[in-house]
């Protein structure tokens, strides 16, 4: 009988603990984590390269970094859903987060995302002061310019959200060389442009759930034909950015050029479109496609160059 209420026990549990991790994550934003840790590594990998540094004789700066990185980037996420949690039901992308569903309550939401900051700060601070002060920018340009003031004020809102997401590879860069450098800046300058043209394509996709939560969105506020018009803008000024790393080799310089011109080619497509909706879509993913295969050729380039 013991052995069948344990196995009982155990299969109720299971699932329970499984809801858990997943809400947990979804506090976090584990996306967003994940895909800022890509850009953090690259940074840190290009500043190991170019400085000729040894990766595997560093181990301790590497992991201090990333578990910084990403303990700061998730500290970050849950603060935005602690601050947005009462517009988060209104939209339909939002209104499963768990800080709407009840699973986390406002405090202790509050509770984890300070204490993933502290700690993720201290180890950046391990890794080098210059990881650490730019972990605290990031901070304060998520949490403050952005959640607290500028996304629910100025249609700017997602230009100024842009700065804490172009961050994370300075962070990997100052662990190794807090002095940075002109390939820090080369990859802030090109996170810092692809974002507009990535969000807004999810804000166009949203456009509807902004306006009800009252969100002031470049899509909700000028409409869909100026935000075809800014996305451009921005994947022009991305253009040029990849040659600031001539370090990389030709063979980047062609890669990133392609995928470049590529997404230049489907924004003027939108002018042309039927359906902004499908054509917005294909832009996120694109931008999508467009962030990885740029930050992991950086990697591969950086070891062939």
């Amino acid at each position: 009988m013991s052995n069948g209420r344990a196995f009982t026990a155990t299969r109720k549990t299971g699932p329970e603990t499984t809801s858990f991790v997943k809400d947990f994550f979804a506090l976090i934003k584990i996306g967003i984590v994940n895909s800022n840790l890509v850009t953090t590594f690259t940074g840190m990998w290009l500043a190991f390269q170019f400085t000729d540094g040894h990766f595997l004789e560093q181990l301790d700066i590497v992991v201090c970094t990333m578990l910084g990185a990403a303990f700061i980037i998730g500290g970050s996420g849950a603060m935005n859903n602690y601050i947005d949690q009462d517009i988060d039901p209104i939209m339909k992308r939002t209104k499963k987060r768990p800080t709407v569903t009840g699973r986390f309550k406002p405090g202790q939401t509050l509770i984890i995302a300070l204490s993933l900051l502290i700690v993720g700060e201290i180890l950046l601070f391990t890794a080098s002061i210059s990881a650490g002060m730019w972990g605290l920018a990031g901070i304060l340009a998520y949490v403050v310019l952005y959640s607290m003031w500028s996304k629910r004020k100025h249609v700017s809102n997602t230009v100024v959200g842009s700065i804490s997401g172009a961050i994370p590879p300075i962070i990997g860069w100052a662990a190794v060389e807090p002095s940075l450098g002109i390939g820090a800046l080369a990859l802030f300058l090109i996170m810092f442009a692809w974002q507009p043209p990535h969000f807004y394509a999810l804000a166009m996709k949203r456009t509807e759930e902004y306006r009800a939560a009252n969100v002031p969105m470049l899509p909700v506020v000028k409409g869909f034909k100026r935000t075809k018009y800014s996305m451009l803008g921005w994947v022009v000024l991305l253009l040029p950015l990849p040659f600031l790393l001539p370090e990389l080799g030709t063979g980047f310089l062609v890669l990133a050029t392609m995928l470049n011109v590529g997404w230049l080619a489907l924004a003027i497509s939108g002018f042309n479109t039927k359906d902004d909706l499908k054509w917005a879509n294909k832009m996120f993913i694109y931008s999508l496609n467009h962030m990885t295969i740029m930050f992991v050729s950086m990697i591969i380039f950086a070891v062939l160059s």
